[in-house]
């Protein structure tokens, strides 16, 4: 009897040990992640973090005007945006999952008609997903559901400049518009990173077709609670884009400084 068990304990052991040898374990996936207006890399940490000990690779790409970067906000446009996302994922080994949020998903479509063969899907966070001929305003001047387009006490939550090319978000308001639902640590650092916006790559359209654009894979996670680009108008731009896969999160715009881990845990599956 105690030669069967130690037969049977010694099988289930080498069983177990083959099984850990041949465990296949997941290929790395290439992340690139794009922020969006009035942001910078910072709003990625947490997700880039999780991202990484899942065992991807994640790149974060930092917009010109933005963050540390300090070119001229008048000279800078769309295109300008669309060209530094195409050189970081030039110098990547295979395929993408680029990431756009909000602004974010307007270059991440111009990305993707200039070089669809290198893009594994598109995922578009809380962003604007045009049509051929569209721009930013074009959409934004539709989303009655947004607060950027409304005011408070009598003045504008958005505020433009023309003369220098900038647009910027009425102080008390930032985070009220952005992140209503996050710590007071989040809504902190939003407000210490803030920083004005370049106005002309609003006012862009994109060209699109359906034989670059069109043949890669898009995928779009809606926040319930956005106040910059609204559930109505996430579902029209999903609807009009013929999106099959959609997700969710019950957050504001900033998903990723308010639930960074239920974020990073559905961008894994969607790489997967």
């Amino acid at each position: 009897m105690m030669l069967i068990l130690f037969v049977v304990a010694t099988a289930t052991i080498m069983f177990s040990s083959c099984s850990k040898k041949n465990e296949i374990k997941p290929t790395p996936k290439n992340y690139v992640l794009v922020h969006g207006a009035w942001q910078a890399p910072y709003v990625w940490d947490a997700v880039k973090t999780t991202l990484i000990s899942k065992g991807n690779n994640v790149t974060v790409v930092e917009l010109p005007g933005h963050g540390s970067d300090q070119t001229v906000p008048s000279t800078l446009t769309l295109n300008s945006y669309r060209d530094k996302v195409l050189g970081t994922i030039s110098n990547i080994n295979g395929k993408v999952i680029l990431v756009g949020h909000s602004l974010g998903g307007m270059i991440i479509s111009a990305v993707a008609e200039q070089n669809p063969s290198k893009i594994e899907k598109l995922v578009y966070l809380s962003a604007y997903m045009p049509t051929s001929g569209q721009s930013l305003l074009d959409l934004a001047l539709t989303d009655a559901g947004s607060s950027l387009g409304g005011s408070i006490k009598g003045q504008k939550i958005l505020i433009e400049n023309n003369a220098v090319g900038i647009l910027d978000v009425l102080h008390d308001q930032i985070t009220n518009v952005f992140i209503q639902d996050g710590s007071t640590q989040a809504q902190n650092l939003v407000l210490q990173n803030y920083r004005s916006e370049p106005l002309i790559p609003f006012t862009n359209p994109v060209t699109l077709t359906v034989a670059n654009f069109g043949s890669v894979e898009k995928v779009y996670i809606k926040t319930l609670q956005d106040r910059v680009v609204s559930p109505v108008l996430q579902d029209r731009m999903i609807a009009a884009s013929n999106v099959k896969t959609v997700y969710q999160l019950n957050t504001s715009h900033s998903s990723f400084l308010v639930k960074p881990d239920s974020l990073a845990i559905l961008l894994t599956k969607i790489g997967q």
